[in-house]
């Protein structure tokens, strides 16, 4: 088992900044994959970023560019660097991982935090 615990949300106005942070607590070293996904208001859930345990990662093609994603294996954390962001970044923004190997970068794993408010406006 395998739990979540995001933090660093928060209110930004465009252009600014925000780092997001994912604690992994439990079964950390059966980690494959740590992602973030994000949900805005009337929007289905997305893949924002996602990171294997070998450091390869994928990011949606709106973030490229702007957001960094980096992972600590051994203390099971997951960062997010987010920069320039944009008010149509807005969402809640879920930590995610996966326990097979090849498994969430494409789709998400079974395990999610409880999610972080990031709301970019003036």
């Amino acid at each position: 088992q395998v739990q979540l615990v995001e933090s660093g949300g928060g209110l930004v106005q465009p252009g600014g900044s925000l780092r997001l942070s994912c604690a992994a607590s439990g079964n950390i070293n059966s980690i494959y994959t740590m992602g973030w996904h994000r949900q805005a208001p009337g929007k289905e859930r997305e893949l924002v970023a996602a990171i294997t345990l070998a450091g390869t990662t994928r990011y949606v093609d709106s973030v490229k560019g702007r957001f960094t994603i980096s992972r600590d294996n051994a203390k099971g954390t997951a960062d997010l660097q987010m920069n320039d962001l944009k008010p149509e970044d807005t969402a809640v923004y879920y930590c995610n991982a996966a326990l097979g190997f090849g498994q969430g970068l494409r789709s998400p794993g079974g395990y999610w935090g409880q999610g972080t408010q990031v709301t970019v406006s003036l």
